[in-house]
């Protein structure tokens, strides 16, 4: 941290952090909010709201770093943006494993959902990852709050900030163990999806002018372009892999690093990648692909005069 004229003259940051900057990551936070927002209402895609907890974190981190940015000196506002900001992506991440285990529901038929499939079970996808997930963002909770609550001036305030440290790169190490896990299952489900495409597409009937079409027997309506948003998901994995990478080397080197020491690197590999994927669900809103966005799948009434055995036992699996 840099050394002022008194320690009441201390700055949090190892540099002269930028309004401007956190200016424009605060206005392009908030347009994206409002864009979701409207999406999440029209589409009464309901679990979203995890995603528009998220940006909104991302909104306040960055208001109040515009804020901190002008006094540096401020441990309130300093804790304040950089616990949101640390903490936001790990939501974004859980809601991604909820959006994935509803493109298995609603593409894979009910006999292929195995374990073969996918390597875990296909219907406890998005309760492990989640699980994973939460204690995830718990760790790196109390993480960030020792390093971001911790003056210079305390006694002991080394040990106290390279314990936090610890702590936070702790959380950070089980969440890139799950969701490196969760990026191969999902890039590997880019291509084995491709062999139920040709089975889904025998049991599709065009509707509302061919943007949607309807699963025969059922009454749920698929995007014919469902694919686009496993490609979301898919490219949404890297940039929280390559997030996370960034925040464990920063927490690991201290910060003396050159990682730490300037700011373009958080805006450069932590705010770029973050904004990418909420933009990435902006132009491809789960809602407008999946018939089923609330926070249960519910059971699809089937006439069982008009649906085959398996496309029975397809509704009666409960919601992922």
């Amino acid at each position: 941290m840099s050394s002022g004229v008194s320690l009441d003259d201390i700055s949090f940051y190892p540099y002269d952090p930028s309004e401007a900057v956190a200016g424009v990551c605060l206005a392009l936070f908030g347009i994206t909010l409002i864009w979701s927002s409207v999406l999440t209402i029209r589409k009464r895609a309901w679990v979203w709201t995890v995603q528009l907890l998220a940006i909104l974190m991302e909104v306040v981190g960055y208001a109040v770093r515009i804020a901190s940015a002008g006094s540096p000196t401020n441990l309130n506002l300093y804790a304040i943006q950089f616990c949101v900001i640390i903490l936001a992506p790990v939501l974004m991440a859980g809601v991604i494993y909820v959006v994935f285990g509803r493109i298995v529901f609603h593409v894979v038929p009910a006999q292929e959902r195995t374990t073969r499939l996918l390597w875990i079970p296909p219907r406890w996808i998005t309760p492990i990852f989640v699980t994973f997930d939460v204690i995830s963002l718990l760790v790196q909770l109390v993480g960030a709050v020792s390093v971001s609550s911790t003056e210079v001036t305390d006694e002991d305030a080394e040990d106290t900030i390279n314990m936090g440290k610890n702590i936070a790169l702790v959380g950070l190490a089980i969440q890139i163990a799950a969701f490196g896990l969760f990026t191969v299952v999902a890039a590997r489900f880019h291509f084995t999806s491709q062999r139920f495409e040709a089975s889904l597409l025998s049991r599709l009937e065009a509707t509302d002018g061919g943007k949607s079409v309807l699963v025969i027997g059922l009454s749920r309506k698929i995007n014919r372009n469902w694919r686009y948003l496993l490609y979301a998901v898919n490219v949404s994995c890297i940039l929280i892999l390559i997030r996370s990478v960034f925040r464990v080397v920063e927490f690991a080197e201290g910060s003396n690093s050159p990682v730490s020491q300037h700011e373009y690197f958080m805006y450069i590999l932590d705010t770029l990648p973050v904004f990418l994927v909420v933009c990435s669900f902006c132009f491809f809103f789960p809602g407008s692909y999946l018939p089923s966005m609330g926070f249960r799948i519910p059971k699809q009434p089937v006439n069982i005069g008009e649906t085959s055995s398996h496309e029975s036992s397809d509704t009666e699996l409960q919601g992922i």
